[in-house]
């Protein structure tokens, strides 16, 4: 995997991570500034794993976004809304990272 396309597919999931963790501060789509977070970062997220797709597979570029994004999705939820890390939550984490490798 060539060093561009690598760091297209980090911002393709950054950006979608944020797009993920604004959903809950957006309130259904009825505060502006979460709101337009989370339509932008799935743009741009769309854009990068877009540009990926020249050299990295689907399979591959889709696994290492989800993998990563399922991890950082929880940390944030955790770090920002203050998510419980309970044995079900860990548990599927677990689970998503054996089943991906």
């Amino acid at each position: 995997m060539r060093r561009k396309n690598g760091l297209f597919l980090a911002v393709a999931i950054v950006s979608e991570v944020a797009a993920t963790s604004a959903l809950k501060a957006s309130d259904g789509f009825s505060r502006l500034w979460p709101s337009l977070l989370v339509v932008a970062g799935y743009a741009v997220a769309f854009c990068f794993l877009s540009l990926t797709r020249c050299a990295i597979p689907a399979g591959v570029a889709y696994e290492v976004w989800s993998g990563l994004g399922i991890v950082l999705v929880t940390a944030s939820a955790w770090l920002i809304y203050g998510q419980k890390l309970d044995a079900p939550v860990l548990c599927g984490l677990g689970l998503a990272g054996a089943c991906s490798s």
